[in-house]
């Protein structure tokens, strides 16, 4: 064990320099002098929430024809991806639009920001990044803000007996300036300004600094220069933990709920000190809409609020102002932002008392991910070979516990042609033939309820930590483990409210389960038939074949030479293996024809890669032309001559060289799969 001088750890690694421009206290002067410099430094709290979220850049990229941006702040670079939201950039974007009005003033400044959505879809992610992001976006230059304290060099009864006295609800300094030349020194310092960079001042003093201005004030007989000597003008770090900028407000039992928690309540113990209760500095402005002031004030699950309180929120966001007890209105500025789920909602659309708060609020929905690859995200940050090093993830593992989810969460598709699974598939980037990006768009418009009920991550992350636990012995976490666990997980699920929702559970399992048949099975075949280059040339004679076909015109056969009909029976070979009946392969055809036409319009080549059905048809005509190579139905029983043996090791290695398997799970799934092919064998005799 490294012995460690404690002291000298702290100089080498704790530099003092880093921390002394926190501490930064100047005269007020010093501070208008930093304010013309810089104007953003007297931001509103709405200005302040926008730029911190824009100064960790964005990424653009289009869906469905239409331009979509991501920001990178809502990847939590402040955690390294810890509360990191994927999947729902289009919410995001109304999300930081709001902020954006907000901070231009066009009105949405004076509205309670409400996040909705089912349980476990990031609501409270939403929340702690936006208090996370904006008390460390405090620490920096480009976030720094500033609040003041009264000083004086001796004890006063101004100050309470004191030498000085920090301005409670840590209010920006500039709201000291009286408002007879607020306006002309506001027209002096943005001269030349362009609007964006305007310093703009709302409001006034809360009433312990207003009680303290007006006594120094009557002490200097009006000279207000002598009472600016007794401001000091200090830098303020927001911070959650120590309740400054940043309040967090959870109802608790509804008998009790009290409006002096978010107001804040008299000190009796001072009332003896200031001989009245109504003396401002008898009054403890702790409350959470008091202690969030010039930052964010969160309410968890917001609609659970008394109607007492819930007046409390009209005033503070309508007015931007609250009303302490036995005090005047007190101005604030800070971003209201509640979350709440969908019973509690649709309680407040119910509710005609409601109307005021209905009317005051800009509901941001947060629906559950659609998007495959995106739900992966959540998952892969838990569970990945850095965190567990000790047991192998196999490959689809989470993918298919992702599939599932997602399945529980779509609706039915509209079109009998379409399945679940396909539609997820749509939504995850992949074509089906019939479906371009508009179809799928309209696909996602009339599917109003997506996304707001269904199986939630928390539910997966559980389930997948339990099979962990119960099978890190073997190695190897597969799929099957994952799919047992989430099974017997739903007949004790508190969300599940019917048996119909049970079944249906149970039947997107099997959906699931079928999937990773087909996509395991789809893996072997692969490793089988690994040669890309003859499945390119496979394609290419398909394409020739079927063009010939839908054209009527004659192929020439490269061996002879000479011109012949279309090969009917190699493209039924393909076909079949797709499931295509006779029926439809004139369609099938055509479609194909159809999408290379529309492709080369465009000025882009064919590749078999970009239709999904084709690619998978192809491959199976080469594993069928390849598998009896190897006898996969040998690998089943104990004996396999060593020819076999070395047939299946070089399966088995290209398994955990191209597709992520390990020993236990390569030899699992070729045990697997060969086990269905002798299903298969035995069934066809």
């Amino acid at each position: 064990m490294g012995h460690i001088d404690i002291n000298q750890f702290v100089e080498e690694n704790f530099k003092v320099a880093d921390f002394t421009h926190l501490n930064w206290r100047g005269t007020f002067q010093e501070y208008v002098d930093k304010v013309s410099e810089n104007p953003t430094i007297a931001r509103n709290s709405f200005q302040r929430v926008h730029d911190m979220i824009l100064s960790y850049g964005t990424s653009n990229y289009s869906e469905y024809k239409k331009e979509i941006t991501r920001y990178h702040f809502f990847d939590d670079p402040i955690e390294n991806g810890k509360d990191a939201v994927f999947g729902i950039d289009v919410h995001l974007m109304k999300l930081v639009n709001f902020f954006k009005s907000a901070a231009a003033g066009y009105g949405t400044e004076k509205r309670v920001l409400l996040l909705h959505g089912p349980v476990g879809s990031a609501k409270s992610s939403v929340a702690r990044l936006l208090k996370k992001g904006l008390e460390h976006y405090s620490k920096t230059d480009d976030g720094a803000l500033y609040t003041f304290e009264w000083r004086d060099d001796e004890a006063t009864p101004i100050l309470g007996e004191a030498t000085q006295f920090p301005s409670p609800m840590h209010d920006e300094p500039l709201k000291l300036i009286p408002l007879e030349v607020r306006s002309a020194f506001l027209e002096e310092i943005n001269k030349g300004r362009k609007e964006g960079f305007k310093v703009k001042i709302k409001g006034e003093v809360c009433p312990a600094d207003r009680y303290i201005y007006s006594q120094y004030m009557h002490k200097y007989e009006g000279d207000w220069t002598k009472v600016a000597n007794h401001v000091r003008v200090k830098r303020l770090i927001l911070s959650e933990k120590d309740r400054i900028g940043i309040g967090t407000f959870q109802p608790k039992d509804e008998k009790n709920q009290d409006s002096t928690e978010l107001t804040g309540d008299i000190n009796y113990r001072k009332i003896a000190q200031y001989g009245s209760d109504s003396d401002p500095r008898a009054f403890n402005f702790d409350g959470e809409f008091n202690i969030a002031n010039r930052g964010i004030v969160e309410f968890i699950e917001m609609l659970k609020l008394d109607v007492a309180f819930l007046y409390d929120l009209l005033g503070a966001s309508q007015e931007q102002s609250i009303k302490p007890k036995k005090f005047a209105q007190t101005d604030i500025d800070e971003v209201i932002l509640g979350h709440t789920n969908e019973p509690e909602f649709r309680k407040l659309q119910n509710n005609e008392f409601m109307e005021a708060l209905r009317d005051r609020t800009v509901k941001i929905d947060v629906p559950y991910i659609t998007r495959l690859s995106e739900e992966v995200k959540i998952y892969q940050k838990d569970f990945n070979a850095e965190k567990i090093p000790h047991v192998h993830i196999a490959p689809h593992t989470i993918e298919m516990a992702s599939t599932w989810s997602i399945l529980t969460r779509m609706e039915e598709p509209k079109k009998s042609d379409l399945t679940k699974l396909q539609k997820l598939k749509l939504y995850n980037g992949k074509t089906l033939p019939g479906y371009n990006e508009d179809n799928v768009k309209e696909l996602r418009k009339e599917a109003i309820r997506e996304g707001l009920e269904g199986i939630s991550p928390r539910y997966i992350q559980d389930k997948i930590s339990n099979a962990l636990v119960k099978n890190s012995h073997s190695g190897c976490l597969n799929p099957f483990m994952v799919f047992n666990e989430l099974e017997a997980g739903l007949k004790h699920h508190g969300l599940i409210s019917s048996s119909d929702q049970l079944d249906q559970y149970k039947e997107m399992l099997a959906v699931a389960r079928q999937e990773y048949e087909d996509t395991v099975k789809n893996d072997v075949q692969k490793a089988i038939s690994v040669d890309e280059t003859a499945i390119q040339t496979l394609c290419a004679n398909y394409i020739d074949n079927v063009k010939a076909y839908t054209q009527k015109e004659k192929i020439r056969n490269k061996y002879s030479n000479r011109l012949e009909d279309a090969d009917e029976r190699f493209m039924r070979s393909i076909e079949e293996k797709i499931d295509i009946p006779e029926s439809r392969k004139d369609d099938f055809r055509r479609e194909i024809m159809n999408y290379i036409g529309a492709l080369a319009i465009e000025g882009k080549q064919f590749d078999f890669k970009m239709n999904e059905r084709l690619h998978r048809a192809l491959e199976l005509k080469l594993f069928e032309d390849q598998k009896d190579s190897i006898k996969l139905n040998t690998i089943i029983s104990k004996v396999v001559d060593k020819e076999t043996q070395e047939k299946i090791d070089v399966v088995k290695s290209r398994l955990i060289k191209n597709h992520g398997y390990c020993e236990i799970c390569a030899t699992d799934a070729l045990n697997f799969v060969a086990s269905i092919f002798a299903k298969g064998d035995s069934a066809k005799s």
